[in-house]
Parts: structure tokens; sequence; C-alpha cells
């Protein structure tokens, strides 16, 4: 039996579940800190429904869709109970998680990219939006429990990935492919952050730049000079 669903249920599904990781994900650090019911509903819902939030807040085109949907509350809510009822440890929930959360990373970059595009923006704060959605939630959750967000440095292609996704959306939505746009940045910012998660991949910070520019620098320095010399060789023989 084949089960065919539309382009948009089939990415409200990756929405929803990419909400109930990213809740789950709150929720873990809730466990951590060793707080109360409170406090893993806040951090699930904040981690899970923060990103629209803000999108929708800065958009001015109504309520965000978290409070005028129910299953968006819900869903949030459930990822709190399971953190709160459940120890997640071992291999495959963490592969869920990751995996969820970099299918919904490209998604929830498309759709904020697109819901700009689609009230009036130009590319740029189109962009800015579609990364803001992907990556809010967890850069709220850090603040709220007083750690530096996570995507300031330190993990891997986590908003370059985003980006990557808002930039594909951008050209799709130009051609008037929107359906596709959602589809090949959920593929590619998945493969991306997949391979940079695997294989530890970041970008350097200003310390790391500069010792590697100055590497550089330093290295064809030697290459010009070993070239001068060896051109230098013959007339000298001569």
């Amino acid at each position: 039996m084949v089960i065919d669903l539309e382009p948009q249920v089939a990415f409200r599904v990756v929405d929803l579940v990419a909400v109930l990781a990213n809740a789950i994900l709150g929720g873990m650090v809730a466990r951590e800190l060793k707080l109360d019911p409170v406090g893993f509903a806040v951090l699930a819902m904040t981690s899970g429904l923060g990103g629209g939030v803000i999108r929708d807040t800065l958009l001015q085109q109504g309520p965000p869709i978290a409070l005028t949907d129910l299953s968006y509350l819900l869903t949030a809510l459930t990822g709190a109970l399971i953190t709160y009822l459940l120890t997640l440890q071992g291999r495959w929930p963490h592969r869920f998680l990751i995996g969820a959360d970099m299918l919904g990373l490209g998604c929830w970059s498309a759709t904020g990219t697109a819901k700009a595009l689609t009230f009036g923006l130009d590319w740029l704060p189109a962009v800015l939006l579609g990364v803001t959605t992907a990556v809010g939630g967890g850069m709220i959750r850090d603040l709220v429990v007083g750690r530096t967000p996570r995507i300031f440095g330190g993990n891997t292609l986590y908003a370059s990935g985003a980006l990557v996704g808002s930039l594909e959306m951008v050209v799709c939505y130009a051609l008037g492919r929107p359906n596709v746009g959602m589809a090949v940045a959920i593929t590619t910012v998945a493969v991306i952050t997949l391979l940079a998660h695997r294989h530890g991949w970041r970008l350097p910070d200003s310390e790391e730049f500069g010792r590697m520019m100055f590497s550089s620098s330093r290295s064809v320095r030697r290459r010009a000079k070993r070239l001068v010399h060896l051109r230098r060789e013959p007339d000298e023989t001569e």
C-alpha cells in the first residue's frame, strides 16, 4: 500500500516532527538542569516554537501560527512530557533527534524565507527571517538558561546550513516553484548538516582565522622566496 501525500501535508509532517524533536532537546536541557515541570514546558516550547514566533512577530501579519494552530503547542508540550517522564539515552534516540532536527532545519529555513517573500520583503531580509526561523528557538533556549547560544560558535555548520536552505528558497520562489524550494532545502540542509556533524566541520573563530591567514601568508612568502632563489641559480652558475 502506497501512501501518496500532498506536498503541503508532507511539509507539515516534517514541520511538526521538527517541533517535537526540538521540544525534546529543550526538555533534555531542563532535565540536565533538574528543573520542575514548568521549566520543562517553558524550555520545550521555547526550543520548538521560538523561531516561528519571532518570525511571525516581526512580519506583523497576525498572531504567530504557534498560537493559532493548536497542534504546534500540543506537539511542543508532548516533547516536554516525554523528556519529563523518560530519560532519553542511547544511540537510537540520539540519532532520531539529530535527524529530525536537521530535516526541520531545512524546512524551517525555507518556510521562513517563503513567508517573508510572500508578504513582500526583499530577498535579503527574507533570508534573515528564514535563518531566524530555523535557529531562533535554540538560541532563545540557551539564553533563557544563561548559556552562550551554540550557533555563535563551537558547533558544526548549523546556521550555515539554514543560510543555504534560505538562499535556495529565494531562487526557487523567484522561479515560481516554492514546493520545489521546500524539498530542495530540506534535502540539501540535511545532507550538509549531517556531513558537518559526522566530520566535525565548523566555521573558524577569529583567532583560528587569524592564525590560518598568517600561516597562509607565511607559506606564500616562503614559496615566493624559493621560486626567486631557483630563478637566480642559473645566472649565478653561468
